[in-house]
């Protein structure tokens, strides 16, 4: 029988040049998207889909990201102290060895950033989120994949398909044989030039992989 998926590697040492001006200041993976800072709704997927261990590569500049999710004794102390509920930081605080980090020294990519966690995924099956793509659904992207890794193994990653005029800015999956919603995939062709893409199904990076 195959190993459950327990553990998730967040790549999170970026840059975010594409969100400037905006990450002049702030990891985008802490920019807000309603109530919440995006980095939030990685983990609540995560959450959702039975992870236990959240593994941050992280880079200069992210030790916002490792506070987030620690306990604020000093605010919560406050807010105790004037009646208010503490519900609201619940999701933000991390269980005893819930978030793990490493840190990334160059940027070398989104493979080197996974292969920086190496020796905390260990012998297991992994999965891989990028926060900065926002995936919205119930049940969410990572549970339904976790699902169907416990049916068939192996490797998986999310497909979303996207319009034929924009699958030159992406990663494209060349697919095979389908049952229901999986698809097997034969290949992949990264930026595929305009009208030569193999079909319209691109990688949000959503993985679960065979350490």
């Amino acid at each position: 029988m195959s190993k459950r998926v327990r553990k998730a590697v967040f790549p999170v040492a970026g840059l975010g040049t594409r969100l400037l001006p905006a990450t002049k200041s702030i990891p985008k993976e802490m920019i807000t998207i309603v109530d919440r800072p995006l980095i939030q709704y990685a983990v609540d997927e995560a959450r959702e889909a039975g992870i236990e261990e959240m593994i941050f590569v992280t880079g200069r500049g992210k030790l916002p990201l490792v506070d987030y999710f620690d306990h604020a004794y000093e605010l919560e102390a406050v807010m105790r102290e004037k009646g208010k509920s503490l519900d609201a930081l619940a999701p933000s605080n991390a269980r005893v060895g819930e978030v793990v980090t490493v840190r990334q020294q160059q940027p070398l990519g989104l493979g080197h950033a996974v292969w920086c966690a190496r020796h905390i995924v260990g012998d297991e099956p992994f999965a891989v989120l990028l926060p900065d793509e926002l995936m919205a659904g119930k049940p969410g992207c990572l549970a339904q994949m976790v699902e169907a890794y416990d049916r068939v193994g192996g490797n998986i990653v999310a497909a979303l398909e996207v319009p034929d005029s924009e699958t030159h800015k992406y990663g494209v999956i060349d697919p095979g044989a389908a049952d229901g919603r999986l698809t097997e995939i034969r290949g992949m062709v990264e930026k595929p030039a305009p009208g030569t893409a193999p079909s319209n199904l691109m990688l949000p990076v959503r993985y679960t992989l065979q350490p």
